[in-house]
């Protein structure tokens, strides 16, 4: 009898066994509640998650260090940060242009007995390369201020081009002849400006021609040329 009672209970076991594996393997089993899952089937979803094509990559804020997730299959859109250019590029050639200013030229400032209170600037190219002079000079004597204008009679066809060694030239009306200025003054310090390709735009350092020893004097109508690669073109000026 203890015999018997030893294998039906071996039996029974084997029984609760295999009535137990059928249960996980068709999915309808229970687990218990109270048990924590192990750490490394959870690391194990966590990695499979991350490798799934649907997933996030983090992309760095271009504002600030703060990221934000975009899908792996995201193309980053072209930079807008403009790239590094060789030089200033002119409105209607497209080429790279060299101004002509303080910097790579010499400026004089001559005084002429003909056509009467006159003045003539010459702007010599003394750098290495061909620089161009777009415009007419911003004038300045002293502390003026106020800017003298141009005389658009006077713009060229094209903008004023100096090789090197080349010059370029404006006249300047320093007074009325008949007396009609106001405001008429005696300055002993003249600062010339120089324009970019784009009116009024800054062209670079401006030049500091000497100016004769007495000063010079202007008026109300003190006006200038525009830049001329031909002298001629403002010797009746």
């Amino acid at each position: 009898m203890r015999m018997r009672h030893i294998r039906l209970i071996a039996a029974t076991g084997t029984a609760v066994a295999a009535l137990a594996l059928t249960a996980c393997d068709n999915g309808t089993g229970t687990e218990d509640e109270g048990a924590a899952r192990p750490k490394a089937t959870v690391a194990a979803a966590e990695t499979n998650v991350s490798k799934s094509p649907e997933s996030s990559t983090p992309v760095k804020d271009t504002a600030g260090g703060a990221t934000e997730a975009s899908p792996v299959a995201r193309t980053e859109a072209p930079s807008t940060k403009p790239a590094a250019s060789a030089g200033r590029k002119g409105q209607s050639t497209g080429r790279s242009v060299v101004l002509c200013n303080g910097t790579n030229t010499s400026v004089t400032a001559q005084l002429l007995s003909r056509p009467l209170n006159h003045m003539l600037l010459t702007v010599k190219n003394t750098g290495g390369k061909t620089c161009e002079l777009p415009y007419y000079p911003v004038l300045r004597f002293d502390e003026m201020q106020w800017v003298p204008q141009a005389d658009e009679g006077t713009q060229p066809q094209a903008v004023v081009s100096l090789a090197p060694g080349e010059s370029g030239y404006a006249g300047v009306l320093l007074s009325a002849a008949d007396g009609s200025g106001s405001g008429g003054m005696t300055a002993h310090k003249l600062t010339v400006g120089f324009q970019g390709m784009t009116p009024n735009s800054d062209g670079g350092p401006s030049a500091t021609p000497a100016l004769p020893a007495k000063g010079v004097y202007y008026d109300s109508t003190l006006k200038v040329t525009y830049w001329q690669k031909d002298l001629g073109a403002i010797s009746g000026w």
